[in-house]
Order: C-alpha cells, then structure tokens, then sequence
C-alpha cells in the first residue's frame, strides 16, 4: 500500500511539472513579452513574421489592448521568412512579411490568402564612419558594388566622386547583411536589381536571403544589424530606418531614379509612397524598386500583413479584421513618430476592402 501510495505521488509531482512547464512555453510565445496564463474568456490571437515593422506592431498592441482587454495579441519577430513558414503551417493566426507572399507560397495555403498592406517603411544604408564630417553620398552602381565585394576601400574613387567635401579613410569597407530570411532583404535586392547591371549579372538575384560574399558579416534581424553597425568601425549595412534612427546612426544620402541624392525622412518616403500608390493590383502585392519622383527615397517596401480568407472561429476572425481595421486608421498615427511612413489613404481604401472578405 505503501508503495502505492509513493507511486501515487510521484506521478502527481510529474504532472506539476508537466503543467508548469506548458504555462511557461504559453508565456514565452509572446513575441518577447512575458504574459501570464490567459483567463478562459481571453481570446489569444498569435502572429509571427516581419522584424521591419515589429516595433509598430508592438506599440499598436499595447495601445489597442488597453480598450479591448478581452483580446489578447502576442506577435514574435523571427523575420518575414520564417513568418510565411508559420503562416503557411497554420501555427499563427496572422504572418507579416515585407515581401507579401509569392504565388507558390499562395498555392500552400488550404484557407486562401488575404494580403494586407498595413505600414511602410524606408530601407536605408546605415554606417560607422569616424572622421567623416559630413552626409555620405552614394549612386546606384555604388550600393551594388559595396555588397558584391567590387568596391572594398572607403577612399575608392567611385565613392569620392560623390563626397568631394568628404575626407574619406583608407579604410576596409565592411558590409552587414542578414542571415535570416528577410523581407528588407527582399527590398534591397528588388531595388539592387532595377538599378544596378552589375547586381544583375553577378547572379545573387532578388530574395528573402541571399548568398553574400564571403567579407560580409552577417546577423540576424534589422535590430542586429543595426547594433552590429553601431559597434564595428568601417561598417555599412542595410536596415529598417527606425532602428538606425533609434541607435543614433549616420544614413547615406542615396541616388534616386532622378539622379537626386536623397536624404532618408519621412517626406522623401511618402513621396516615394505617393508616386504608386494608385497602380496597386487587385492581390495588393505590390513593389516600389524604383520610384519615380526627384523628391523621392529610392529604396521603399510596404508591409503586410498574412491573414486567412477563412478562420474556423468566427469571433476570433471579427476580432482581428476590427483590430487591423483600427492599425489601418487610429493606428497610423503612430507610424511616423517610430520611424514609418503613414499609408496613403488611397491604399487603406483597398486594404480595408480586403478584410471584407475575410470570414
């Protein structure tokens, strides 16, 4: 009986342990957020994707969840590509990616597919540049050449022909990239491709991720490398602008379709935006990879959110098409203050007659 009874026992232990650990897994698939077990009459909304717009999505969750406690939203940054991965699996509710989803991708999806674009942003060329007194200016075959490895020095010819104010070092140029698959990957590459014959002929292509030469360093998500810039002397790297401009970091002017140099802000963006905004198809994927315009930021992406056509429960699909319908309008205006750029109010039109077919 004794015996039994110490079994007994030691089958309750284990099952403890079972349910703590279950509880602490729920806490940490939080996007980061540690969140305490949800109450029975909490629906729990799960997201994965895009590290581009992470910061945004988290200051609309915190926001949004004040007036609606009865929904709670979790969104994990793992970067676009692994975002489509979950998405397509039907391990998350919503996905985000800045490169929307391909048609074979689409093809995956049993449920069907609704892109929504819901922010946009400016991908731009941050650096560590000591001695350097001034705004770094680089043209189109100079961006390309940088990361092909063509381009090693930063007194190379090509980059003082732009700066002839700049006293530049004889100093090894040193790239940061993402290793992760990455929709601001995708955006740099797309624009890459447009402007430059050389990114175009060396075969590395347009994509989520991307085989760099091998003096690249490389580091997961826009927040890695932005602190990846911040501490290594000579480097330049590509980045969502609101993580450089939270981290302080010096932004190259770029060359745009015009042949402006232009300065990454807010008004270059949406001019960029503006230039498109009514050619959007009926699937609301849609690429900016050279906008036109003088006043115009070249390197630009939107970004979407994934939703399901179909969601088994209706209450949960009411509650994230109302809670996307508030980020499309209440939500944008905290877009600029972290470093977005606002939707034109034509996209938010379609965008908002996208989550009408959603059931």
């Amino acid at each position: 009986m004794k015996t039994l009874r110490r079994i007994a026992g030691i089958v309750a232990a284990v099952l403890a342990s079972i349910l703590l650990i279950s509880c602490e897994n729920e806490r940490v698939e939080t996007g980061g957020v540690s969140q305490a077990p949800l109450a029975d009459s909490t629906l729990h909304i799960k997201g994965a994707g895009a590290t581009f717009p992470a910061p945004l999505y988290e200051k609309w969750i915190e926001v949004y969840q004040k007036n609606h406690p009865q929904v709670q939203f979790s969104y994990n940054a793992v970067g676009s590509g692994e975002g489509v991965k979950r998405f397509i699996s039907e391990s998350v509710d919503f996905g985000a990616s800045d490169a929307a989803m391909n048609d074979h991708e689409i093809a995956q999806v049993k449920r069907g597919v609704q892109l929504v674009p819901i922010t946009a942003g400016m991908v731009v060329l941050a650096y560590n540049l000591s001695g350097a007194d001034g705004d770094l200016k680089l043209g189109r075959d100079v961006c390309a050449d940088i990361f092909l490895g063509k381009i090693k020095r930063w007194n190379d010819p090509k980059i003082q022909q732009s700066n002839p104010n700049l006293t530049l070092p004889d100093m090894d140029i040193n790239p940061v990239a993402r290793l992760d698959g990455s929709g601001t990957t995708y955006a740099f590459t797309n624009h890459l491709s447009a402007v430059s014959e050389h990114w175009r002929d060396s075969g590395l292509g347009v994509s989520k991720q991307i085989d760099w030469p091998d003096r690249t360093m490389q580091v997961r998500g826009n927040e890695g490398v932005a602190q990846r810039i911040k501490i290594s002397e000579g480097a330049i790297g590509y980045v969502e602008y609101g993580f450089a401009k939270r981290l302080g970091l010096p932004l190259a002017w770029l060359q745009n379709r015009a042949g402006k140099f232009v300065k990454p802000e807010a008004q270059t963006g949406a001019h960029a935006l503006d230039s498109s905004a009514d050619s959007f198809p009926a699937n609301l994927r849609l690429f900016i990879p050279d906008p036109k315009g003088a006043g115009s930021y070249p390197i630009v992406s939107y970004s979407w959110l994934l939703l399901y056509d179909t969601y088994p429960n209706a209450g949960k699909a009411e509650a994230l098409k109302k809670a996307v319908r508030w980020g499309l309008t209440e939500g944008q205006k905290y877009a600029e203050e972290m470093g977005y750029i606002p939707l034109p109010q034509s996209v938010v039109q379609r965008a908002e007659q996208a989550l009408v077919r959603i059931q």
